[in-house]
């Protein structure tokens, strides 16, 4: 029995170290995921996939690839859930906040380091068409091979292949004109725009 397959039957049986084993191991690149797709949706959105996963932990049956799929599945499910509820819910806006948050445009030592970090990649992933961003997160941040993420997207994985692709080269041109100066004009914004696949 491989070390994976103890753990999660020790989880099952009650183990909490052993919960917390598989939760250590996926957590990091969920939350990724989910702040990246959803923005101040995603504390929320993994909540709710943990406490859906405690739930019906005893009716998983699988390997650790399964289980990283499983647990992405119900993420997904869970910020798709959010953003429909969100998008219900009125949010008040202060302005005067909203335009002291914004950064200066002279900092370019600060744009700089910014653009290296790992906030600013998944700022810049953000900007994609949402099946690109999802796609380029599932593949590349979560590690998921094509057909996984295509189980966790609901979508055929030659789709995932495509909106990878795409996803990568848009990425790239985005640098490219950064590098150049050309850039993009218009903000960042905090979720991933909606596109339908």
């Amino acid at each position: 029995m491989s070390e994976f397959n103890d753990r999660l039957a020790a989880a099952k049986a009650g183990d909490e170290h052993a919960f917390v084993e598989l939760f250590r191991a996926v957590q990091p690149a969920l939350l990724r995921y989910l702040g990246t797709l959803g923005g101040a949706l995603a504390d929320d959105a993994a909540a709710d996939t943990w406490l859906t996963v405690v739930r019906d932990l005893n009716r998983f049956d699988g390997d650790e690839a399964g289980w990283r799929a499983w647990v992405f599945t119900i993420g997904h499910s869970r910020l798709r859930d959010a953003q429909r509820k969100a998008a219900r819910t009125p949010i008040p806006v202060d302005a005067g906040e909203q335009f002291a948050a914004l950064p200066g445009t002279d900092d370019v030592a600060g744009q700089v380091v910014e653009l290296v970090t790992t906030e600013a990649a998944l700022a810049l992933i953000g900007t994609l068409p949402r099946t690109q961003a999802e796609a380029v997160l599932l593949r590349h941040v979560a590690g998921l091979d094509v057909r996984t993420a295509a189980q966790v997207l609901g979508r055929r994985p030659g789709a995932v292949r495509v909106a990878t692709h795409r996803g990568l080269a848009r990425l790239a041109e985005l640098v490219e004109g950064d590098r150049r100066g050309v850039g993009v004009t218009e903000s960042t914004p905090s979720t991933v725009k909606e596109v339908s696949w």
